[in-house]
């Protein structure tokens, strides 16, 4: 299966000024595969280590962190040499062993000629409590479920992910039925790999429902695993609300909806917790655009995707013919899937950060405002092909953006202030 991050992977292998690598993602979007996969490419051996329940590794961290006593052991432990060359070390489930962690910082200063990445599906959260972290001596790679371009690549649709590239809209519009049938099913089928290869293999819809469920599964019993006590209770309702929240026509979330009288200062350790675990996206509001957006952040409001649009689709019982073949009581949560479907791919994008706007009145909002360092794009977020923007009009003739996106199921076309981008074609944003 095609990734883009193995080209990161790869780039992270040249550089001159690597530094241990840490593969930061939600449970079962990929990271041990990948892991895995780059020691097959590129090393001559790859050296595995899970820590979870791995006494022996617990052990070896435990006393001091000299490097050539750490190598020594974990050449015992495999029972070869490693060769800092073209060895690559896997370190997995790492925050089990904290002391592995702050280990890293060593192999910077004192060992930098090897290889190490590293990953865990709770890492976020071992992060933020405090563990005695490397700061400044690791490199980051977040890794999501597969995007809609990986999606085409993995159903034998790569010249088509590579005539996005292109940006040849002309010839992309000849084509654009491909494109919206593989982008239903992607509304359906979701980016988690396992998903992905089954429905490559047989196409089967039931059989890719059954593996979200399993997933979904997991995530609730990692809940119950690794979270505190007290608040379980509240990361499930939280967690099962979203898909109600987002089919609100406004959609900032509410913690009232998730039960009645419930207040911030209770959800906010949970909220935390799912966003640090990488299941959710915390997408905040501003009130201006301004470079940069976060000085305009109002932490306050904000809305919450999920990790997955296929999970979503999970979660909220959506069946494969309302989806495929429409439905009329299909067509509030349609919006609340293409949206959670384009924030998905947004965070895709490196160094793009996303929020959306309304104004204080709460009569113009604009699902999604991004800054690409250099200017702020406003984009409009359109089911189908109704292409009245009426809030992004207001915004454009109040903020007069250099660009402004609608991105709904209808063709590529620029007007003077706008560029109509199809929604199959939305991880091209920064280079239109």
């Amino acid at each position: 299966m095609y990734r883009i991050a193995m080209e990161k992977l790869l780039e992270w292998k040249q550089s001159k000024r690597r530094k241990p690598l840490i593969i930061e993602g939600a449970r079962q979007v990929g990271k041990t595969w990948l892991m895995k996969e780059f020691g097959k490419q590129a090393f001559a051996d790859t050296i595995y280590i899970n820590f979870d329940s791995n006494s022996r590794m617990a052990e070896l961290f435990a006393s001091d962190l000299d490097t050539d006593r750490l190598i020594m052991g974990l050449e015992l432990y495999v029972g070869h040499k490693i060769h800092p060359d073209n060895s690559l070390l896997i370190f997995d489930e790492v925050q089990e062993v904290p002391r592995a962690l702050a280990s890293l910082k060593y192999f910077y200063e004192n060992a930098p000629q090897y290889h190490i990445v590293c990953a865990g599906s709770l890492l976020g959260i071992a992060l933020h409590q405090g563990t005695s972290f490397p700061v400044g001596k690791v490199d980051f790679l977040k890794l999501y479920p597969l995007s809609f371009k990986e999606f085409l690549i993995a159903n034998d649709k790569e010249r088509f992910a590579k005539l996005l590239n292109t940006q040849d809209f002309q010839m992309i519009t000849s084509f654009k039925q491909t494109y919206i049938d593989a982008l239903k099913h992607y509304y359906f089928v979701g980016g988690m790999p396992e998903a992905v290869q089954s429905f490559a293999e047989n196409k089967d819809f039931n059989e890719v429902r059954e593996i979200q469920k399993r997933i979904l599964a997991a995530y609730e019993q990692d809940f119950s695993k690794h979270a505190p006590n007290e608040i379980v209770p509240r990361l499930r309702m939280l967690w099962n609300s979203i898909p109600s929240q987002l089919a609100k026509e406004n959609k900032k979330f509410l913690y009232g909806l998730i039960r009645e009288g419930a207040r911030a200062k209770e959800y906010e350790t949970a909220l935390m917790w799912l966003s640090d675990c990488g299941l959710i996206h915390k997408v905040s509001r501003v009130n201006a655009p301004g470079i940069p957006l976060r000085a305009y952040e109002d932490l306050k409001a904000f809305k919450l995707f999920i990790v997955d649009v296929g999970l979503l689709g999970c979660m909220a019982g959506l069946r494969q013919r309302t989806l495929l073949d429409g439905n009329d009581l299909f067509v509030e949560f349609k919006g609340a899937l293409t949206e959670q479907y384009v924030c998905q791919q947004l965070k895709t994008i490196e160094d793009l950060d996303v929020y959306y706007y309304t104004n204080d009145r709460g009569s113009c909002e604009v699902d999604f405002v991004v800054d690409t360092g250099e200017q702020i794009v406003p984009i409009e977020v359109k089911a189908e092909v109704n292409l009245r923007a009426k809030s992004l009009k207001t915004y454009h003739e109040k903020f007069l953006p250099e660009i402004s996106i609608r991105t709904s199921m209808s063709d590529y076309k620029t007007e003077d202030w706008l560029v109509n981008l199809p929604l199959y074609a939305i991880d091209q944003i920064t280079k239109i």
